[in-house]
């Protein structure tokens, strides 16, 4: 998964990728060079005692180190930019994919996993990324050359390379294939306790009102001592790895120094010779620690890949049309027929058989108990989710068949729960029109009934809206989100309950202004209250997903038992009447 990831989206850095691997060769022969001027310099100008030969060799190495820092900073540059363009890149290919979803596709996620797969897991890819450009990348030539120069120094004493280099990987590996299971895990510990915090910051109301502090704090201790726990193992193996090499290092060294002495004694090789070989021994080894180094980053990083691989290969179950059909004066006219929806895997269908039409000029109501599919079918209208069964036509035209622009053109959704995103007021009165006029705001916000309250902020329109809408009231929040829908004046209006944190007086009032808003426009109401509803030109009763009965309010009350216990759970047999 991590292979692929990277070649996907690294294909476009194809040439800066060469530059940066022409830097590292560079920057690497460079440092492979500097050990054999030393070498040179000590046997033949410190023992000899000619200074005159340590400055000129000088000069060439301190030419070579300048080549090999422009070498090591071009290659940073470079490599640092790719890693960037590549985590910029994978987000932006998660947003757009997770933008495709449907309410399915993100409830089998979940949010907050979908933000940590956003974040974090593009994070540690990209640091991988990072990470291999600009060292790793040097490590196969830093090793391979090694050897080569370490033969050319001694061959005798070379053979030392074929205990420590084995040996230092063996190690690494062992600790390394310890590491990917842990990984796996902390990733899953940072998505519950992704999962534990949003809760908690959300549900901050009810829990207070509750007095579940002490149980949330305890809830949160747990998940934050799960994490603690495996970032301790994973902190415990990752402490292991330093003894380890540093072992190898310095019993490699010892080894060289011990048998390089007695070659040096018997005349078989120079002091100058021995300093080399010892400077590539370290490099040999250095460069296996990086490569090692790596592997100890890529379990993680594959984890992580695999994750936003996920998402990436999850196709959204609401799917455009190859030959979509665009809809150029829509009058609004919206029919269901047949119409069933099943989640994955569950036992029984949310909705199943519904038949409903809907015109313009008129406004059908729909009302049941909760969990009866009011919302569900609603959604089905804007595809936030697609029908299983039957189909959705608007003036005669599957929505499935739509092209991108012309649904949301012709539907307009408040939901039930009324968000607004953090700006102005302005600003998202205008999300769905961005060019309307002030004018048109100021009318759609009294149609809401809510001019009144906007005027009152010393700042009007452009009063300054938190996320989520948080610093204005529930009643004044879904205002807002009607006058929203107004501004973009769609044939369709599909009002999820969305009058309910409304007082009746404000209740009344805003239907009274909207009838008249939304005379030639198709508009569709669920609702709990009765009074928001009963003098609805038809009202539909939706009971375990099916219809149970359509009319009236004065022919439900005689011809359908659900509708009249509902009723009569809000209102007199007097009232009723």
């Amino acid at each position: 998964m991590l292979t692929r990831l990277l070649r996907t989206h690294l294909r476009p850095y194809s040439r800066p990728l060469l530059l940066v691997s022409l830097f590292q060769l560079a920057q690497t022969l460079a440092a492979l060079y500097l050990p054999t001027l030393n070498a040179d310099i000590i046997d033949n100008g410190v023992v000899k005692g000619d200074t005159g030969y340590i400055i000129e060799v000088g000069a060439v190495m301190l030419a070579v180190t300048l080549v090999q820092i422009a070498c090591s900073i071009g290659a940073v540059y470079f490599g640092a930019r790719t890693a960037m363009a590549l985590g910029r890149d994978v987000r932006s290919a998660v947003f757009h994919r997770v933008q495709d979803f449907s309410a399915r596709e993100v409830g089998h996620f979940g949010t907050p996993s979908l933000i940590t797969r956003t974040t974090n897991d593009v994070q540690q890819v990209q640091m991988l990324a990072l990470m291999t450009f600009n060292l790793v990348a040097s490590a196969p030539i830093m090793a391979v050359g090694g050897i080569l120069m370490a033969l050319n120094q001694d061959v005798p004493l070379s053979s030392l390379l074929l205990v420590a280099v084995p040996l230092l990987g063996i190690a690494v590996g062992v600790v390394v294939s310890r590491m990917r299971p842990a990984f796996r895990s902390m990733q899953t510990r940072i998505d519950a306790i992704n999962r534990v915090l949003r809760e908690q910051i959300s549900g901050i109301r009810v829990i207070r009102a509750f007095v579940r502090d002490t149980h949330e704090r305890e809830r949160f201790t747990a998940a934050n001592t799960d994490l603690l726990a495996v970032s301790l193992r994973v902190g415990r193996l990752t402490a292991l790895m330093s003894p380890v090499v540093m072992f190898v290092f310095n019993a490699s060294s010892v080894a060289v120094l011990w048998f390089g002495a007695g070659r040096i004694d018997s005349g078989s090789m120079q002091v100058g010779a021995l300093t080399a070989f010892l400077s590539y021994l370290m490099q040999i080894l250095m460069s296996v620690m990086m490569a090692t180094f790596m592997f100890m980053m890529v379990p993680r990083a594959e984890v992580c890949a695999e994750r936003i691989q996920e998402v990436l290969q999850t196709s959204s179950s609401v799917v455009l049309a190859e030959n979509p059909v665009t809809l150029t004066a829509p009058r609004g006219e919206l029919e269901l027929r047949g119409v069933g929806f099943r989640y994955p895997g569950a036992e029984r269908p949310v909705l199943h058989g519904i038949d409903l039409v809907a015109r313009p000029g008129e406004t059908t109501a729909i009302i049941g108990s909760t969990g009866s599919g009011k919302t569900t079918l609603l959604n089905l209208v804007p595809r936030l989710v697609d029908a299983t069964e039957g189909r959705v036509l608007i003036d005669g035209v599957d929505v499935r068949q739509l092209d991108a622009d012309s649904l949301p053109a012709a539907v307009g959704l408040v939901p039930q729960r009324a968000y607004l995103f953090s700006g102005t007021i302005a600003s998202n009165l205008r999300y769905g029109k961005p060019d309307a006029t002030d004018e048109e705001l100021w009318h759609a916000l009294e149609i809401a009934q809510a001019r009144d309250f906007v005027e009152r902020l010393p700042e009007g329109l452009d009063a300054p809206v938190a996320q989520g809408g948080t610093n204005v009231s529930g009643g004044q929040r879904q205002r807002l989100a009607i006058a929203r829908m107004l501004v973009n004046r769609p044939p369709i209006y599909l009002f999820d309950d969305s009058f309910s944190a409304l007082d009746y007086a404000t209740d009344a009032a805003l239907r009274t202004a909207l009838a008249g808003e939304t005379a030639q426009s198709t508009v569709v109401i669920v609702a709990q209250r009765i009074s928001t509803i009963r003098h609805a030109d038809r009202i539909v009763v939706l009971d375990d997903g099916r219809v149970v009965g359509t009319g009236s309010h004065q022919e439900l009350m005689v011809s359908c038992e659900v509708y009249r216990e509902i009723v009569l759970s809000q209102l007199s047999e007097q009232e009723a009447a």
